[in-house]
């Protein structure tokens, strides 16, 4: 198997930097509640096979949506969707949602496989089936919050915390059983094309990669729909996955009525969109300047899939020669530490010696990951010629950050999120994908480029000619908000013409994990932005109301820096049990020197819950339903997303308000 098919669909994963990054809770709608069981409906036989007594499994069996999450223990991004996962489990539960968990290690995660072992001997150990499935989760959680710590001693460590027989467990973990059943889900998973890892096939729908929630949610709403549907018509809830499965995935495997051939199939939609790919100045090119193929690739020199990448790409240049030249674009992950003082190597390298030294930079940081180091790039500073003492200042001063900042505004724009991430003549492709892949876009793209040359194009004008036509990338959302209160909580320009109304939620994770961001725009923006607070308590998080009413209170009394001192706390304290609860927030308040009689008065009255239900109502009425959500002048912001999504509103509405 070729070693880019490993992971063929993988690099979906990255949205916005950063899969986890970018959550959003909401509150559910549209969906319907599970019957009680019907009794047994045989999924062993499908094509993404459901065994209750093999497969671990969390929620109803009879389920309107089943979630297949195929994924391997040691994959970062696994771990990154985990929280995602939870929030759905959150807001759909038990009775809408199943979530069935396939074995995936890849093969060079060489931790992975005992993992996987350990968790399936654990699955054994308990029987199978729901206590099985009970123990198994267990495992589940202690294996992606400690991926660094991967040996049988903490297996078996965490076995015991689960709660497992060891005897049964030392027997099983070795065994035959566990290793055929590991082997079974990775044949399932070749067999469906789901090579990387996570991956999710949702009632036979594919989702690809650490995405955010509402990636999910579109799906899940629309599959409760259906199953609505399907009810309504007489089909048991046991019989909606087979359903669903057909339609989604083309799967007849069971069905009592095999469809005709392709019936009903629906493959997933590629994206066939030729978008407007700017090629500045400064980007180093390889390749003649009138290759008739222009290969512009958002890359990362610390990813270890654009490494792996590398190998095709060289495949690439070495069967097309001069019809193909590459354009690289700095894509840096904010969670690769080193990508960046490796992209300003590349930067140093371009800057002295032009196309022909970055090449070499780039062959040789890549060759050299993904040990990144000071010492390590010294080395790779010495070998190229390059001042490392001059290399090491451009690094503290942050010397190139403005192009590599416009490299992945630019990415962030097209939602070339993830890297390895490719536009050739300004068709998208994604990930690490084997040669085949590129071989079939390249020839399309080739021969229409060979048109275009017949017909009196000069070949050094190809690409932009075909830039003409090319889409842009699409505007951002917009929301009708009315403007804030004048007595609303604010940090910034009091009087700016940016203002970023924030709907946030005390009891909210994700609403926490927006806090450092919105310090990112204060740092950055200063008095030319006003961030203001917006109350929206939602209905699943029953301590939210209470501290939304006692930070309102808290800005009664002590003004704006009051409640922003106090928000912060209770962001701080926000996973402290209870800390949200009536005891918590009075024990914060007289922390902060109030006057404990009114804090009180207010709290018992409900004195504020007037104010909150003005603030929900227009979050509502702007047709906003979950959290964190920010609404940019009129430009929407939904989530919890990197400072660069930001970013690229607050610049639009700058502009617009000159």
């Amino acid at each position: 198997m070729n070693k880019g098919t490993a992971i063929v669909g993988f690099f979906l994963c990255f949205l916005a930097g950063m899969a986890l990054m970018w959550g959003i809770e909401n509150r559910g709608a549209g969906a319907i509640k599970a019957e009680k069981a019907s009794g047994p409906v045989d999924h062993t036989t499908a094509s993404i096979p459901v065994d209750p007594a093999k497969d671990p499994i969390w929620g109803n069996l009879d389920a309107p949506v089943t979630i297949v999450e195929i994924s391997d223990f040691e994959c970062p991004f696994c771990s990154r969707v985990e929280p995602t996962i939870e929030q759905v489990k959150s807001e759909y539960g038990p009775e809408k949602i199943r979530i069935v968990w396939k074995n995936n290690p890849l093969p060079f995660h060489k931790n992975a496989r005992g993992a996987h072992e350990a968790a399936m001997a654990i699955f054994e150990a308990a029987g199978g089936g729901k206590k099985g499935s009970e123990a198994f989760w267990k495992f589940h959680q202690k294996a992606f919050k400690n991926q660094k710590a991967f040996t049988e001693g903490n297996f078996q460590q965490w076995a015991e915390e689960s709660g497992t027989d060891m005897a049964k467990y030392r027997e099983l973990v070795k065994g035959s059983a566990v290793k055929a059943k590991i082997e079974k889900d990775l044949a399932m998973a070749r067999s469906i094309g789901a090579r990387g890892t996570p991956n999710f096939r949702i009632n036979g729908v594919e989702v690809s990669g650490a995405q955010p929630f509402t990636k999910f949610k579109e799906v899940i709403e629309n599959e409760l729909a259906e199953a609505k549907r399907l009810a309504a018509s007489g089909t048991k809830p046991g019989e909606i996955y087979l359903a669903r499965l057909k339609k989604n995935a083309g799967d007849t495997k069971g069905d009592k009525e095999a469809a005709k051939p392709d019936q009903d199939r629906q493959p997933p939609a590629e994206d066939t969109t030729i978008w407007k790919v700017p090629i500045e100045k400064d980007d180093p090119i390889r390749g003649p300047k009138d290759a008739l193929v222009t290969l512009v690739v958002w890359s990362d020199f610390q990813c270890p899939f654009c490494k792996r990448v590398e190998e095709t790409l060289g495949k690439v240049v070495e069967k097309y020669k001069d019809d193909v030249r590459i354009v690289w674009k700095d894509n840096a992950l904010p969670f690769h530490n080193r990508a960046k003082p490796a992209a300003a190597v590349g930067r140093a390298a371009y800057e002295k010696g032009g196309d022909k030294l970055f090449w070499e930079a780039h062959d040789a940081l890549f060759e050299s990951n993904p040990k990144l180091e000071d010492p390590d790039l010294e080395a790779i500073c010495k070998k190229l010629g390059l001042s490392w003492e001059a290399v090491k200042n451009a690094i503290a001063t942050n010397k190139y950050d403005a192009k590599i900042t416009q490299s992945m505004d630019q990415a962030s724009e097209l939602n070339a999120r993830g890297t390895p991430h490719f536009f050739i003549n300004g068709l998208r492709l994604s990930g690490a994908q084997p040669i085949e892949k590129f071989e079939e876009v390249i020839d399309k793209r080739l021969a229409e480029a060979k048109q275009l040359v017949a017909s009196g194009t000069p070949k050094a004008s190809v690409y932009d000619k075909i830039m003409e036509t090319a889409k842009g990338p699409p505007p951002p959302e917009t929301k009708n908000v009315a403007a804030p209160p004048a007595d609303a909580p604010y940090k910034g320009g009091a009087n700016a013409k940016v203002v970023i109304q924030l709907f946030s939620d005390f009891q909210c994770p994700f609403c926490s994990r927006v806090e450092p961001t919105m310090k990112e725009i204060e740092k950055a923006y200063g008095d030319k932005v006003k961030i203001v607070w917006r109350h929206m308590p939602l209905p699943m998080h029953q301590d939210a109301p209470l501290a939304a009413e006692a930070a309102i209170e808290v800005f009664v009394q002590k003004g704006n820096a009051g409640f922003w001192k106090f928000h912060d706390a209770l962001f701080e304290r926000q996973r402290e049990p209870d800390a949200l609860k009536r005891p918590g927030l009075e024990k914060l308040a007289q922390e902060q020197g109030l006057d404990m009689a009114k804090f009180k008065a207010a709290l018992d009255s409900h004195k504020h819950k007037a104010r909150v239900d003005a603030d929900m109502k227009v979050g509502n009425d702007a047709g906003i339903s979950g959290t964190p959500a920010s609404v940019v002048n009129q430009y929407f912001v939904s989530g919890a997303q990197p400072f660069p999504a930001f970013k690229k509103v607050i610049e639009l509405a700058l502009k617009e308000a000159k």
